[in-house]
This record gives C-alpha cells, sequence and structure tokens, in this order.
C-alpha cells in the first residue's frame, strides 16, 4: 500500500532560523523560484486547499514556513519546510543577496533537514538561479529530490525533450530521486510522496541503530 499525507497543518512562519521550531522530528524542505506552483504542490500532495498561501507580492514573502504533516500507513511524522521563493526580476540585489545568505546558512545549520525537494518549472530551461541553488543543496551534503512542476502545460514530446534538456544543465547524476509532476492533474504526486515517505523512513532508522 502507498504512503499518503492523512494529516497536515500550519506551525508557524519564522523570519529567521532562530525563529524555528525545536528540533524533535525530521524535516523536508521545499526550494523553488517564485510562481514555480510550490503553493499548488504542497496543497495538492496534503489534501488541503490554502494550506499553503500565495504571497499577493510574489517575491517579497521571506519567512520560512512550517507543517506538521502525518503519513500512513504506519506513523510517520515531519516538518515540510516551504522555503521562501527566489528569482523574482522585481526584488533588489540587496534583498536576493540577503535571501542567498540566510537560505545558505539555514541549509548549513538546520540539523533535522534531510532533504531538499528542488522545483523546476519543466516548460524553462533551469536558470542560473535554479542552478546556483542546487549547488547550495549538494554543497550541504543533502539529497536532492528534483521535481518538474507544471508537466501539464507540454506535449509529451515537449516534456521529453525538456526533461532531457534540464537534467543535462543540472549536471544529473545516475542515481538521483526526480519525478515529473502536476498538481493540476495530480500526476506524479504518488511518486513523490513514496520517495518522502522513504526518506523519513531512514531518517528513523538511523535514529533507531
Amino acid at each position: 500500500m502507498s504512503r499518503r499525507i492523512v494529516e497536515a497543518s500550519f506551525v508557524l512562519s519564522a523570519p529567521t532560523l532562530e525563529h524555528c521550531p525545536e528540533i524533535d522530528r525530521p524535516e523536508i524542505a521545499i526550494a523553488g523560484r517564485s510562481n514555480v506552483g510550490k503553493s499548488s504542490l504542497i496543497n495538492t500532495l496534503c489534501n488541503r486547499r490554502g494550506l499553503a498561501k500565495t504571497s499577493s507580492t510574489p517575491g517579497k514573502t521571506r519567512a520560512i514556513n512550517y507543517f506538521d504533516i502525518r503519513m500512513e500507513p504506519g506513523e510517520l511524522r515531519f516538518y515540510l519546510v516551504d522555503l521562501p521563493g527566489y528569482g523574482y526580476a522585481k526584488v533588489s540585489k540587496a534583498e536576493q543577496k540577503e535571501w542567498g545568505r540566510s537560505m545558505h546558512e539555514f541549509l548549513a545549520r538546520r540539523a533535522a533537514i534531510e532533504a531538499i525537494i528542488h522545483l523546476i518549472d519543466i516548460r524553462h530551461d533551469p536558470s542560473v538561479q535554479d542552478v546556483q541553488m542546487r549547488e547550495w543543496i549538494l554543497q550541504s551534503g543533502l539529497p536532492p529530490v528534483t521535481v518538474f512542476t507544471k508537466a501539464d502545460k507540454l506535449s509529451r514530446n515537449q516534456l521529453n525533450q525538456q526533461l532531457a534538456k534540464s537534467k543535462k544543465l543540472l549536471l544529473f547524476g545516475d542515481h538521483e530521486r526526480w519525478v515529473v509532476t502536476s498538481a493540476q492533474s495530480r500526476t506524479g504526486l504518488e511518486e513523490l510522496s513514496e520517495s518522502i515517505a522513504e526518506i523519513i523512513d531512514s531518517a528513523f532508522q538511523r535514529q533507531s541503530d
């Protein structure tokens, strides 16, 4: 039986690393460009409309949003951590630099993070910021789970071509986790849930060893 999220609730918005919750369970973070579809993916994955809210001003939300998640079968509890979107053109260079510093610090110091779900809009080539985010993830030693969003916007042929190009530009390894998704059609969400469950399972197994 496949794993699925059965409970999901908003916990808090942390403006800085110091405001994040006390570490008491594994965490999986979600990163991506502004308007890549993070909120839609979170809401559909958790079966909770409006759980993750989209900012009326893209690029301005700088809080780290925590969601308490429970998966079944079994009793897997973890935090899903929604990181601020990056790459919004109207944000100043100073703000972009501050975002980069904050995210680099978060990935380096937040010990509970088990993996980063990195969202890429499959309709476009990965941006410079996408590549930089991926480099930070790899440098942190955390396993990336690359999620290509908005697959329903392309034909199957376009999708395959863009997927091959994106994986080449991002220098994908042979055994990396990746999934093609559409929040609208729910494509790939069961596969993503299984990947999340495997990561959390491994985290609890390490704790019990």
